[in-house]
Formats: C-alpha cells, structure tokens, sequence
C-alpha cells in the first residue's frame, strides 16, 4: 500500500520502516501513527516477512517527538481518544509474534523513546539521545511511556527520567538496559538485520508465544507462569517441536515450517 510519510520495503524478508519526516525531525503525527499501524498490519499478516526494522529517516533523528502543532487544540475528550489510538497501535508492535527491532539514530524523544520502547530490542547509534520531556509541556507521556520505561530500566530511573525531563545518551541507555546495543550509525540496520535473521531460524510458532508470555509478566491481567504453562502445553502439540526433538536427537538443523 502507498505510505505518505513512511518508507516501506521488503528487503531479504526483513520489513523496513522508515519514519521520512526529516523536516520535522520525524515527529509523529496522527497519520504517521496510523501508518505505522498499517505496516505492522502487514508483519502479522505476511508470510514472507519473518521481522521488521523500525527507524527514522536522515542521521539526526529516529523520532523527535509529537507533532506539537497538532496538540495545541486537544481537549480533554480528543486527548483520551488521541492517547487509546497510540496505545492500540504500540500495543500491535510489542504483541507482534515476529520480532521487531527499533534501529534508534539520533533522537528519540517523547513518543519517539516511546515508539522505540514499544520494540521488541532497540538498537542504538552513538548520537542516540532518549528522554520523556512531555512534563516540561505540562502533560505526561500518553502512549505507554510512563509504563515502560518502568519495565526496562526499573521504578526510581523512570521516575527521574519522566519527571526530570533529562535526556540520556547512547551509552548511558545501554547501561540502564534501555537499549540492547550501541552501534556505529552505518551498521544499525545490520546488526538488527543480524538479529532477526537469527530468530528467523528457531521455531515460529514458539518465538509467538515466547512473546506472549514475556509479555505477561507485565500484563496485571494475567499470570505469567499459568500463560508459560498453557504456552509451553501448547508447543508441545506442535509439529514443530517434534521437528525441533528429532533434529536435536539426529545431530542435523531443524526445518520448522511454523505448524
């Protein structure tokens, strides 16, 4: 489908995302949200594609933030319907049952830490720099911020990142486990692709479901230890793991065909 403010490509069975409003340090507004919505539509409905890269287009940003401009109007009402849309579409990108790493270059501020965070790993070049801003705006962040920066980086450095407003570099992210690497700019799509390339030879059906029970843990909803049990239960039927036991046993690599 035509994207106006996304680049798009199948590469190797890799989707690219590229976020292409290098004007506006590519800020998200409502029809980028949206877009990106669409293409991670496509990650869980395409055969073909086995992960996907999200990054922002030029050597400045990976996404700088909202698009102010379109806040200024909200009311209360436009707020809340704003705020559950992000959440729907962030939500897609952490359930997606194939991985999806967020290659961060440049910055990530606002609902851009909070797009990256949405990421399954994040990826980051030196110039990386990663913050919550939105108090020094007099609102907070509304499209799942506030909770997880809690889930990668712990309770008491949340709550000095998001009520400090203070940006982070590259390195100091890394060391709060907010990114999983540091990475020249030019070798961030490789080592994502490197990744996912790797993930793309296990097992479908139980990389889905390692998902969905990481995922659990954090959901008040459920219990991740019932959800790993039920998980693991349900691998077992699969023809996968039967392939997965008798490569193993047979000393060959396995051929998992996601069934």
């Amino acid at each position: 489908m035509p994207y106006t403010n996304l680049l798009v490509n199948n590469v190797d069975g890799i989707l690219h995302i590229v976020i292409n409003r290098p004007q506006s340090l590519n800020a998200l507004n409502r029809e980028t949200i949206q877009e990106i919505g669409k293409a991670i539509q496509e990650v869980y409905t395409n055969k073909d594609i086995k992960g996907a890269i999200l990054t922002g287009a030029g050597e400045k940003a990976f996404v700088a933030g909202a698009d102010i401009s379109e806040f200024t109007a909200l009311n209360q009402e436009d707020a809340k319907a704003l705020s559950k849309a992000g959440h729907v579409i962030f939500d897609s990108i952490e359930n997606c049952p194939k991985p999806i790493v967020a290659c961060v270059n440049g910055f990530a501020l606002g609902g851009g830490c909070e797009l990256a965070m949405a990421c399954h790993m994040r990826i980051a070049s030196p110039n990386a720099k990663f913050g919550q801003p939105e108090v020094n705006l007099g609102i907070i962040p509304g499209y799942g911020g506030t909770q997880r920066l809690i889930q990668l980086i712990g309770k008491g450095r949340a709550f000095e990142l998001l009520c400090t407003a203070d940006m982070i570099d590259a390195e100091r992210a890394e060391e709060l486990g907010l990114v999983n690497y540091v990475e020249m700019q030019g070798d961030l799509i490789n080592k994502a692709s490197e990744i996912i390339n790797k993930i793309s030879k296990k097992a479908p059906l139980a990389i889905a479901k390692t998902v969905a029970c990481v995922n659990a843990y954090f959901d008040n909803s459920k219990n991740g230890f019932e959800v790993e049990i039920d998980e693991f239960a349900s691998c077992a039927a699969t023809e996968d793991f039967k392939e997965g036991a008798s490569a193993f046993l047979e000393k060959r690599r396995a051929n998992f065909l996601g069934r």
